[in-house]
């Protein structure tokens, strides 16, 4: 795999050129595995229709909490996508969810133009994840008219299915998820197949 990745890290520099990336360019993270990251979320093996190659392309890239390229290149076209974590018997947010939403802020305050989708139902206490999660940003200063709730999915399948509908309805021209790190390259998987290489899809790990 180390060589594999090699040759992938020259050609994917080299592909920097023909999606208009540089390290120049990546303001918030010039960082060489942002920039692979980025060519690498473009190419046919990420951004393509062949489930082998979506999971090997994935399986090479470094996942990172540095803020992916395409935010930097188009942050109003690129979603910021905020997966869920089951909630507390009382409808309140658990660690690993909190977690996430601090990495989402982050990078919302960053990217101010980019829209947020907050993803997840499994309602408890008569409150979805979606709308806690929400709830949790607006309390912290995002306007609510920025976010859009997901609220059906049960799985990440699901919330890679549900909020395929709402990129699609947005016009969204990418789409960057934010979750821990071990949730987070099946996720990309997950919604690189449900996108069916309309855009790409890049991620954050959050703490």
């Amino acid at each position: 795999m180390g060589a594999v990745r090699r040759t992938v890290v020259a050609t994917a520099v080299a592909a920097t050129a023909a999606v208009g990336v540089s390290t120049g360019q990546a303001a918030a993270t010039p960082a060489i595995d942002t920039v692979v990251n980025g060519a690498l979320s473009v190419t046919p093996l990420c951004q393509g229709t062949i489930d082998a190659l979506i999971i090997a392309c994935t399986e090479l890239e470094k996942l990172t909490p540095h803020f992916p390229l395409m935010l930097d290149l188009n942050p109003r076209g690129t979603h910021l996508v905020v997966l869920g974590a089951g909630l507390t018997e009382d409808g309140k947010i658990r660690p690993v969810l909190e977690e996430r939403l601090e990495a989402a802020l982050r990078a919302a305050q960053r990217y101010p133009e980019s829209p947020i989708v907050v993803t997840g139902g499994v309602p408890r206490n008569g409150v979805t994840e979606a709308q806690a999660m929400k709830d949790w940003l607006v309390a912290r200063g995002i306007p609510p008219e920025r976010i859009t709730e997901e609220s059906e999915s049960t799985s990440t399948v699901e919330n890679a299915r549900f909020t395929n509908d709402v990129l699609l309805e947005r016009r969204a021209t990418g789409a960057v998820l934010v979750t821990n790190r071990d949730h987070l390259e099946r996720a990309m998987i997950n919604f690189r197949q449900a996108v069916d290489a309309r855009i790409p899809v890049a991620g954050i790990v959050a703490a």
